[in-house]
């Protein structure tokens, strides 16, 4: 991700149950804070390209399992309604695993609809033993001099 731009800032990993069906392994999430000058379309775009490099095939099932899922859900106080991209993504609002994180970065930005800080959104999604930290699993990321920070 670093060859999008500048990564500031990584969230801590946490573990949920999958949504959808049941039966569905869960996943990890986190965040990521990125300073970019690709605009939102481009970003999401390569992000796409990211997740299938890494061997994700995208299906009609929005459901189905996969090696990995990159979501743009902030730029900046953007707000685009488009076929192709949702700013903010409107799960912001509903998914636990999304707010926690961003907020762990960011918990006074405020979502550009609802002027809520994302710490009072994650506070009103976060639901005891739905979103369990996972210390064991770091993400890290390179800075520009090439040090290493959570």
């Amino acid at each position: 991700m670093a060859g999008l731009g500048r990564v500031t800032g990584v969230s801590r990993v946490y573990a949920s149950p999958a949504v959808g069906p049941p039966g569905q392994p869960g996943f990890l999430n986190a965040a990521v804070l990125i300073e970019t000058e690709i605009a939102p379309e481009e970003l999401r775009w390569r992000l796409r390209r990211i997740e299938s490099d890494l061997g994700r095939v995208r299906s009609d099932d929005k459901y189905a399992a996969r090696p990995i899922d990159l979501d743009l859900v902030l730029y900046d106080d953007l707000v685009v309604d488009v076929a192709t991209l949702r700013l903010p993504d409107p799960e912001l609002l509903t998914r636990g695993y999304l707010a926690v994180t961003v907020a762990e970065l960011s918990p006074e930005r405020r979502h550009p609809l609802t002027g809520e800080t994302m710490a009072t959104i994650a506070g009103r999604l976060a639901s005891p033993g739905r979103l369990m930290e996972r210390p064991d699993v770091v993400l890290e990321a390179a800075s520009d001099e090439g040090r290493r920070g959570r």
